[in-house]
């Protein structure tokens, strides 16, 4: 089993499809990767980031990051990306994915 923590939230599937390079789009209202990994870095509305297992406040009500695309996004968000190993088969295989990842990963 490979640990990287892949994932990502977009406006659209298009855009999360060309982000992923065509591979594969982000689920319509899953946003795990915007609830279940910590983010250190600050956020519109969460200056000194976000634990793991938060919301981000930047999600919509239908879990698209609000701020895709934007500079304002941080760089490790745009550093993910949809994948079969991390999305699994519904939101809520991607939330235990993504806890074990950030898990394994904390200092």
């Amino acid at each position: 089993m490979r640990s990287s923590p892949l994932g990502g939230t977009a406006h659209s599937a298009k855009e999360a499809q060309a982000r992923a390079g065509g591979d594969m789009a982000c689920r319509p209202g899953c946003g795990a990767c915007c609830i279940a990994p910590s983010i250190s870095s600050p956020i519109p509305g969460m200056p000194r980031g976000k634990p793991a297992g938060v919301r981000c406040a930047q999600l919509d009500e239908g879990n698209r990051c609000k701020i895709f695309g934007s500079p304002l996004r941080p760089a490790v968000c745009g550093s993910l990306a949809p994948s079969p190993e991390m999305c699994g088969d519904n939101r809520e295989q991607a939330l235990r994915w993504l806890g074990y990842v950030e898990k394994i990963t904390s200092p």
